[in-house]
């Protein structure tokens, strides 16, 4: 079994680099967002998915266009079929989908590229090749030093992301010597992020990250307003406006969502967690009854775009059965109306607090590891622990064994396992 693992590396960029950087950055994402708009209308109104074919159409252009390497065109133009071939998918099980836009400052590169060292990284740029020392942790047991320094760990390829005033390499890297000990490395550190949906939080992560509903709130209350103001002037003028206005809006919240979900992305593969746990959306309405249909449409929009961007990365995005996760506490596991009252939440039984869509994204979490299991060829799977002693690996076929905290992991049964004890 092949065993990967993605390194987060800040980088030392030169002096005068950060510019050649940014641009080439503009232009992978003009390259992706051109092929994204050509793939989705494409040819006689169907959609086009083969990589082959749209590099047949494309290419030429993108070069002509673009200072990019041949490599990172063909890249640019790849990252969009991919992301149409998902919402394809979407479209065919009935759901609504839209045309894939890309937003996040990132380029993807391969050994073509980059030429990837133990301690520097060169990258093709616009203006030439640039190289970026690694800044990693002093500690060689700690991620991404560990992989970055094993001589067993290869790079395969890697996303440059561009964030907070920093450049940074999310690199791909597998283990050369997996397939002799499997054992050694399939289970190890594999981890969910649940992630809980709601009208004053848009998204908060088991990590202890919020995305705030606050500013999609705002605007949702001023687009209602200019629509109401429009309405009541009754002019055919103003009925023409009111279709502009809602495309204002739904512009405004695209750009606004790709951005959480882009977010979402970084911390899970900054924690190193192979899925993205969201509440099952079917009966969102019921279970959020205070949310409006611009939050429905925003929950649903806003996974679509994690579940396809995601693959980019080798995170994979699920739902679950959000079944009592708002009240269970994800400490002790009692559940109970009373537990939860609007954002706080204190288990009646053993006295924890905390806020409870933090709680909750604990819980759904949680829920994707207690589902039910399916053995393997040697019979249900099982890791060993910090102590030493086995328990069952939940879920099914190599599934995660726990879920990211801000500090340190829980796991199955719920129990707290701290940094320090954490398997590497």
């Amino acid at each position: 079994m092949e065993c990967r693992r993605t390194a987060v590396i800040k980088l030392d960029t030169p002096e005068g680099a950060d510019a050649s950087l940014r641009e080439t950055v503009e232009q992978f994402k003009h390259c992706a967002n051109t092929a994204s708009e050509w793939c989705w209308h494409g040819d006689d109104g169907y959609h086009v998915t083969s990589k082959a074919k749209a590099e047949r159409a494309l290419y030429d252009r993108l070069r002509d266009e673009t200072d990019l390497t041949a490599n990172l065109v063909q890249k640019g133009i790849r990252r969009a079929v991919e992301a149409v071939k998902s919402g394809v998918e979407h479209l065919k099980r009935g759901e609504n989908t839209s045309q894939p836009h890309f937003s996040a400052d990132s380029a993807v590169y391969d050994k073509r590229s980059a030429t990837f060292h133990r301690d520097h990284v060169s990258l093709s740029t616009v203006d030439g090749r640039v190289e970026c020392d690694y800044i990693l942790p002093d500690d060689s047991e700690t991620p991404p030093t560990k992989y970055v320094s094993d001589e067993d760990f290869e790079f395969r390829m890697a996303h440059l992301q561009y964030r907070d005033g920093d450049w940074y390499l999310h690199a791909s890297m597998r283990n050369v010597e997996a397939d002799e000990d499997p054992t050694e490395y399939e289970y190890k550190h594999r981890t969910v992020l649940g992630v809980d949906l709601g009208v004053n939080n848009l998204a908060v992560a088991s990590t202890g990250r919020f995305w705030s509903a606050d500013e999609f709130n705002h605007w949702r209350r001023e687009y209602e307003k200019r629509r109401g103001s429009l309405q009541q002037c009754g002019s055919r003028y103003a009925h023409e406006n009111i279709e502009s206005v809602g495309q204002k809006e739904y512009g405004r919240f695209e750009i606004h969502l790709h951005t959480v979900a882009n977010e979402l992305i970084e911390e899970a593969v900054e924690n190193d967690c192979s899925h993205i746990v969201f509440e099952d959306l079917t009966h969102i309405r019921e279970n959020i009854p205070e949310a409006t249909w611009h939050h429905i449409w925003g929950f649903r929009r806003l996974y679509e775009y994690v579940e396809y961007k995601a693959k980019e990365h080798g995170v994979e995005a699920v739902q679950v059965d959000p079944r009592n996760t708002s009240k269970r506490c994800s400490t002790c596991g009692f559940t109970h109306y009373d537990n939860r009252n609007g954002e706080s939440f204190e288990c009646q039984q053993s006295g924890y607090e905390n806020h409870a869509d933090y709680n909750a994204s604990k819980n759904i979490g949680l829920q994707y590891l207690r589902r039910p299991q399916k053995s393997s060829i040697s019979g249900v799977r099982t890791r060993r622990s910090a102590s030493g002693q086995r328990r069952q690996n939940a879920g099914d076929g190599g599934a995660p064994v726990d879920v990211r905290l801000n500090r340190g992991t829980l796991n199955v049964s719920g129990e707290y396992v701290p940094p320090a004890s954490i398997e590497a």
